[in-house]
């Protein structure tokens, strides 16, 4: 009885999953399918998508380009969430419920509609140079959006959630009682910070580092609306293959390439988490 019972909620659990899998199947698999078909020619199997692409100057500078955006940005994201982190894990929960809300609040409009917003206020007649204008009494123009920065900034708006939720796990799992133990024993705060907290929370920090390069990597709409000529990033330079020089097997080979980066930053986001899951489950 007991084995058909567990047969039962094997199949019932397998019926639920299928819509599931479908949609995968039809809207994933499929078009990642042709994409690598489409990267080895369209006539017969080849790799002069790849050499071609492996050989070219300009894909070698806007992959530099990418990991150098996308490094910035995550590492800016870094310095600005920790200490939000942490102020959010040192408060009541029901407080930080609140917080948290304030912290997921981005998610809650398009990056489309977020990138154009930062245009008003980075512009050149934006919000924030007329703020500047208006404190130093002449007329400032900060090139802060169609460059780098502008890149930058608007993927830091994107990935700083991420970020916070993912060091503040971290910290939530820590144990109380051994700040407050290294604190009876006359440790400072920055002492304690630097031999308990940090450590302890290295898990979160690194998850959060992976995912925010894996999110950056792939971003086409923020560099493309804030970014400059000279800061094209991989997807963008997928957009340039497929719509101008029209060449559908190298945009699916540096496709294809891109994917892979993502997938060796997810198994390494993945191993990291089940490291941190295992230490929690030791402690």
């Amino acid at each position: 009885m007991g084995e058909a019972s567990s047969y039962l909620s094997k199949r019932a659990g397998w019926c639920l999953l299928a819509p599931l899998f479908a949609l995968l199947l039809v809207f994933f698999v499929f078009p990642l399918v042709l994409t690598v078909r489409e990267s080895f020619g369209e006539a017969g199997f080849t790799l002069q998508a790849y050499q071609d692409l492996f050989s070219s100057s300009l894909f070698f500078k806007v992959l530099r380009t990418t990991f150098v955006i996308s490094g910035t940005a995550t590492l800016v994201s870094l310095l600005i969430g920790y200490p939000v982190a942490m102020h959010l894990a040192r408060q009541p929960p029901a407080r930080r419920v609140i917080y948290l809300m304030l912290v997921m609040l981005p998610f809650w409009t398009s990056i489309l509609v977020k990138s154009f917003a930062l245009t008003v206020l980075l512009g050149h007649s934006g919000l924030f140079n007329q703020l500047f204008s208006y404190i130093a009494g002449t007329p400032v123009n900060l090139p802060m959006v169609f460059n780098r920065l502008g890149a930058i900034l608007g993927m830091i708006n994107y990935l700083l959630p991420f970020m916070i939720l993912s060091v503040l796990g971290s910290l939530l799992a820590q144990d109380p009682n051994l700040a407050k133990a290294a604190q009876v024993m006359g440790a400072g705060p920055l002492r304690i910070f630097r031999t308990i907290t940090l450590p302890l929370s290295m898990p979160g920090v690194i998850a959060g580092v992976i995912m925010n390069i894996t999110l950056s990597i792939g971003m086409y709409i923020t560099p493309a609306l804030l970014g400059g000529r000279q800061d094209m990033m991989i997807a963008n330079l997928i957009d340039f293959y497929t719509r101008q020089t029209l060449d559908w097997p190298t945009a699916s080979a540096i496709a294809v390439v891109l994917l892979g980066i993502s997938a060796v930053l997810v198994i390494l986001l993945g191993r990291v988490r089940g490291a941190n899951g295992t230490m929690g489950a030791a402690a």
